[in-house]
């Protein structure tokens, strides 16, 4: 009988050599203080952790090479390397559900659209994020709920605080080490994303190669899932979908089932997104990635989302455009050039604070020159489509923006102009419509005047009493 060999009980696991090891660098010279774990802390591992680790399903232990170093390395005393050791698992387990998710999507949200992007296309590109990034970009997804993040921010930031590869003074203590060891597995490695998650990740994999066209009760159910999306749901959307429309390798039929439903996904979405494709738009153009940039053009007309551009591309589109207006107002059956010219420069005003400051001034004296007309009969000399487009921003103008109107009338070519009846006549009515957006009491005491006189007098604008009501307003 003295051949049987005893099994082992769990407080075998402390491996009684341990001290001899610590004994051995003390004998060579080497710091021996905080290397592995004080003995009671070691007794608690051993009481515990084997029956935690027998009370796991047999599926999680089948390849759970990273228990067997983490349980190796707690044996040790050596709790350091067994937090990395769980870690690193769980950082393989997010990246795992990132792939799952869809890496385009996953890669849109944790690095944006900006030139970065372009460094990160496959799935071992997930290697390069940071663990904080990839562990911010799977809450944002709802790959993990915001309690697991909670508790996974704090391993990660004690992992960099106390883990072997930032040694510090500070000792794990046993209790913390099985806590996190928990937290890990059933929080992280057993978990599933949410439905909402699910949701998104089967719309983008069907949208990318469903190839055929949508018809309009699948468009209107679309639409209705989209509006019930958290936001930051939305968002990702948006991102992913305006990737995928820019693409040029994107077939046809798939951009032309993203515009349709790309409309409801904009407006579902808050602005602070919208604004970053501005600048991921400008950025093509900047990197002359012209074809891509060409395609983005498409879809922010598409969504009616030139407002949302950056404010240095806007600033160049609409003094570009309103040189073209001007230019299409001068020239040859203007009725019918004004409009399309007119309707692109619609779409940059959705609202007053869509006008820039340093193209306030020429926009003003550009819309009022085409919307006062050119003094004919024909239309009373307005454009007649256009003319829906001039009233449209003229009424975005407001307290801000419209002392340039009434100061515009004084320029020599808006004089001109009044000279003609049927100008005059059309000016009292583009000033009847920015009345209509403005608040302030002087200045609607101002357009009154303006309005009661100029059908008769061009030049009312220039009288004394205008000059002393508008004085607050106007540099005279």
């Amino acid at each position: 009988m003295s051949d049987i060999v005893t099994k082992n009980t769990h407080v075998e696991l402390i491996d009684p050599q341990a001290q001899r090891v610590v004994d051995f660098l003390e004998q060579i010279g080497l710091p021996a203080d905080n290397i592995i774990a004080e003995q009671s802390e070691r007794a608690i591992i051993g009481q515990n952790l084997p029956a935690y680790i027998a009370s796991l399903p047999q599926e999680i232990k089948r390849d759970a090479r990273y228990l067997s170093k983490f349980v190796v390395g707690a044996g040790f005393g050596l709790f350091d390397y067994s937090l990395n050791a769980i870690w690193n698992e769980v950082v393989l387990d997010l990246r795992k559900k990132a792939i799952a998710y869809g890496i385009d999507i996953f890669f849109d949200s944790a690095v944006g659209g900006g030139k970065n992007r372009e460094f990160y296309k496959t799935e071992d590109d997930l290697g390069s994020l940071k663990d904080a990034v990839l562990l911010d970009t799977c809450r944002k997804l709802e790959l993990i709920s915001d309690t697991t993040y909670k508790k996974l921010k704090h391993i990660l930031d004690m992992r960099n605080d106390i883990g072997i590869s930032h040694p510090t003074n500070y000792t794990i203590n046993a209790f913390e080490l099985l806590g996190w060891l928990q937290t890990c597995i059933q929080d992280v490695l057993n978990d599933r994303p949410t439905e909402a998650a699910l949701q998104v990740q089967a719309f983008i994999r069907n949208l990318k190669s469903h190839t055929d066209p949508i018809d309009e009760a699948t468009k209107r159910t679309i639409e209705s899932k989209i509006s019930e999306l958290p936001s930051h749901h939305v968002a990702s959307i948006l991102r992913t979908t305006f990737g995928i429309y820019v693409s040029p390798d994107t077939d046809p039929q798939v951009r032309k089932n993203i515009s349709l439903i790309a409309p409801a996904i904009w407006g579902n979405c808050i602005d602070e997104p919208k604004y970053k494709l501005g600048l991921i738009l400008e950025g093509y153009n900047t990197n002359l990635h012209r074809e891509k940039y060409e395609l983005g053009e498409q879809f922010f007309q598409v969504i009616g989302g030139n407002p949302f551009r950056s404010p240095s591309e806007r600033a160049v589109i609409v003094d570009t455009l309103l040189d073209q207006l001007l230019e299409k107002h001068n020239g040859w059956d203007n009725f019918h050039h004004e409009a399309p010219v007119a309707d692109s420069l619609a779409s940059y005003i959705q609202e007053q604070n869509d006008i820039l400051p340093n193209n306030a001034e020429k926009l003003v004296k550009v819309i009022m020159m085409c919307r006062i007309g050119r003094g004919v009969t024909y239309c009373n000399g307005v454009s007649p489509r256009g003319k829906d487009y001039y009233d449209y921003i003229l009424s975005k103008l407001g307290d801000k923006y419209t002392p340039h109107a009434m100061a515009i009338l004084t320029h020599y070519e808006i004089q001109r102009k009044l000279e003609a009846p049927v100008c005059r006549a059309q000016a009292k009515q583009a000033l009847e419509t920015i009345k209509q957006s403005v608040v302030n009491a002087r200045l609607i005491e101002c357009l009154d005047y303006l309005i009661s006189k100029i059908e008769d007098n061009g030049k009312c604008v220039l009288d004394s009493d205008f000059k002393k009501l508008s004085a607050q307003y106007i540099n005279w």
